[in-house]
């Protein structure tokens, strides 16, 4: 009896722990910066919020100006798309049976570095850099499915290559159109805007942002029994009654709104859909009914600390994927060796 109820103890402390991260992770992201915010300040401000205290008129105008316009809606976006991007990872992860797959291996996220990348080539606003990278994104999965569709179905293999190949197809576009930009302007904006960076969030960018990646984030938490059986094999699956082709695509589509929304809205941020997935399901274990919110609780709080070093260990910002690069290659290779000895649990 013990021995069970420690059991089932253990991933709910891990969960509670990972919820106590994320709001650290939260107040971190608010206070600190080039303009240092006090959690008294902070404090006054969520009282407010809450209908509790004063708010605004306990502090004076820069403090709540900063937080509000400046990093409460930076901080909803990082925490969403991290938190999407990890959850996606683990969800791909499951229906491929593979630890090596993120949410670049679908080539959704090249296809939307490409129309972001055309869009600021033609000189287009936010929203047009916005809708020109979800829509290319879209296309990049439109293309997997024709190219891996073979019989009328799609196995692994085929839907791993068909990613590959597609892939490299936006890379090989998003190098030409950088190509042809101009020196002293657009490729500037392009090359920084490719290395990741939430510092173009704004209240109203927040306001669409968050749905969205909430909109696709959704269903994946929902199809955590699915994404189950889907690991186990598509012929176990099929065994079980599970309609193995929509409920993959069903998954990947999801996947692809929540990677393309991310990339159109903050660049392409790599690592934190291959790597967090792997230290969730150390936390929690495969069983995708806490994988799931793990991961996506965890890669929220990875993004906040990442964006909060961004733009406070130097006075030029940190572009995020540099960050997460540095990070997660090194630790990515420790996990492979740790692998490789104590085996990969689905």
């Amino acid at each position: 009896m013990s021995s069970e109820g420690g059991r089932a103890r253990g991933p709910a402390l891990a969960m509670a722990s990972l919820v106590v991260l994320l709001l650290a992770a939260v107040v971190a992201s608010l206070a600190a910066g080039r303009y240092t915010i006090g959690l008294g300040d902070l404090w006054i401000l969520a009282s407010g919020w809450l209908g509790i205290g004063p708010g605004r008129d306990g502090l004076a105008e820069p403090v709540w100006r900063v937080v509000e316009l400046v990093r409460a809606p930076r901080t909803a976006i990082g925490g969403f798309v991290g938190a999407g991007l990890a959850l996606a990872g683990a969800v791909l992860q499951g229906v491929f049976r593979n630890p090596l797959v993120d949410p670049h291996v679908i080539g959704v996220s090249s296809g939307a570095a490409f129309g972001g990348v055309f869009a600021i080539l033609l000189g287009l606003g936010a929203a047009g850099l916005w809708s020109m990278a979800f829509a290319s994104g879209l296309a990049a999965l439109g293309l997997v499915v024709l190219m891996s569709r073979r019989s009328g179905r799609s196995s692994l293999l085929m839907l791993v290559l068909s990613g590959v190949v597609v892939a490299a197809l936006f890379s090989a576009l998003v190098s030409l159109a950088t190509y042809l930009a101009d020196p002293n302007d657009t490729l500037p904006a392009i090359v920084f805007w490719l290395m990741g960076s939430f510092a173009s969030a704004t209240p109203e960018r927040a306001f669409y942002m968050v749905p969205v990646i909430a909109l696709f984030a959704a269903p994946l938490l929902a199809m955590h029994f699915r994404i189950n059986v889907l690991s186990l094999g598509d012929e176990e699956a099929q065994a079980l009654g599970l309609r193995v082709e929509p409920t993959r695509w069903m998954a990947l589509g999801c996947v692809t709104g929540i990677t393309a929304a991310s990339v159109a809205n903050s660049g392409i941020i790599g690592w934190v859909g291959l790597v967090i997935p792997h230290f969730a399901r150390a936390l929690v274990g495969p069983d995708h009914r806490l994988l799931l919110p793990a991961s996506a609780l965890l890669g929220a709080s990875f993004m906040l600390v990442i964006d909060t070093l961004a733009r406070s260990l130097t006075a030029a910002e940190i572009p995020l994927g540099v960050l997460t690069a540095i990070i997660g290659a090194p630790v990515f290779l420790l996990l492979l060796h740790r692998s490789q000895d104590e085996g990969w649990q689905r």
